[in-house]
């Protein structure tokens, strides 16, 4: 690049409104979905409230060796967590946020399950959409957002 065109402003994809506040995309590579790592502490009561709860499905389960620390991934409806009772892979009292269509549907289909540790309602007031925050046994939240159109 010469002197004279580095000085001269120029136009890009990031200089437009709304474009990605990260930079553009590097040569050859692509994003693909976050996955939230959720603390936990006791795997019954992670596979009580992720499994029987929420509905997810067991995707996979790592330990190192007997009496190990639980790793694990769980999914529904395209939502990927990974569940870890590893002391460094992420700090209790997480909030994740979840976009969703049919937030009301999945509130109904867990106030019917009459879960006894959870209640959760929907928060119609927002300005960005409707949320339901779900919190887990371990102080981690997950935040279902319908987003307004």
């Amino acid at each position: 690049m010469s002197h004279s065109s580095a000085a001269t402003p120029q136009t890009s994809a990031s200089d437009e409104p709304g474009a990605d506040r990260l930079g553009p995309a590097v040569r050859g590579s692509s994003f693909g979905a976050a996955v939230p790592i959720l603390r936990i502490f006791s795997v019954e009561k992670a596979k009580e409230f992720y499994l029987g709860f929420l509905g997810f499905t067991l995707d996979w389960e790592h330990r190192f060796g007997d009496n190990f620390p639980l790793y694990a991934q769980v999914s529904r409806s395209g939502l990927t967590l990974h569940l870890s009772e590893h002391h460094g892979d992420a700090s209790p009292g997480s909030t994740v946020l979840v976009t969703i269509q049919g937030v009301d549907a999945l509130h109904r289909e867990l106030i019917d399950k009459n879960y006894a540790y959870s209640k959760p309602g929907i928060c119609e007031d927002q300005s960005w959409g409707r949320e339901l925050e779900v919190p887990d046994p371990f102080g981690n939240r997950i935040r279902f957002c319908e987003p307004k159109e």
